[in-house]
């Protein structure tokens, strides 16, 4: 479930995913707890100094209202533009109907697409329909607990309520990085803030970097 949608026709989305690659995360965000980083591109070199290869994204939104055409997701278009500007290369958004089995299937097709990370937005509270952290966790071969713990800490210092998120994240058996967000796009950015910094070193241990 969304916690932030419009009605109606589409209108301008901040960090909207139509801007062009190569600038920085901090250009992106609002005043609203996102990142201001000078550079977090997963692109250049790794520890080794070998050239690294482009990253690959994949966005899954999950909204009954949004996937019925009852409500414009602004989540997804958010998470597409800081993605693409800190250099993955991303798709539009896939929005489903909230649910495990809903989440659970876009999450196996975007891994199955050889993306190298999952996020999603929405469905990570307490509503009788939020239910994404159960469609990701079974697709998990590690939880990555200090990654979800960390997203809560930076989303509470904004509001008080994001302690109750359920969010997960964590590695499927092939590698990919799954990472559930909240499902407004003030939540994302300020999850996007928490993990765009660690996706370059992330990325390069789980590709057998060496630690650095």
């Amino acid at each position: 479930m969304q916690d932030d949608v419009l009605t109606g026709g589409h209108g301008p989305v901040a960090g909207s995913a139509t801007a062009g690659q190569g600038r920085t995360v901090g250009a992106m965000t609002g005043p609203h707890g996102g990142a201001h980083a000078t550079d977090v591109s997963p692109r250049g070199t790794d520890q080794r100094g070998a050239e690294r290869p482009t990253r690959r994204a994949a966005v899954v939104v999950a909204s009954d209202r949004c996937a019925a055409g009852a409500a414009v997701d602004r989540s997804g278009p958010v998470a597409v533009g800081l993605l693409r500007h800190a250099g993955l290369e991303t798709g539009e958004p896939v929005v489903v109907p909230d649910g495990a089995a809903s989440v659970g299937d876009a999450i196996r097709s975007a891994t199955g697409q050889g993306v190298d990370v999952v996020v999603t937005s929405g469905g990570t509270g307490v509503g009788p329909r939020d239910e994404t952290p159960e469609g990701t966790r079974p697709l998990l071969a590690r939880e990555l607990p200090g990654l979800a713990e960390a997203l809560r800490r930076h989303g509470e210092a904004h509001v008080a309520t994001a302690v109750l998120s359920r969010g997960v994240a964590g590695l499927t058996a092939e590698g990919v990085l799954v990472v559930n967000l909240p499902g407004s796009p003030r939540g994302v950015e300020q999850g996007l803030a928490v993990l765009l910094p660690l996706l370059p070193h992330l990325l390069d241990q789980v590709h057998g970097g060496d630690h650095a």
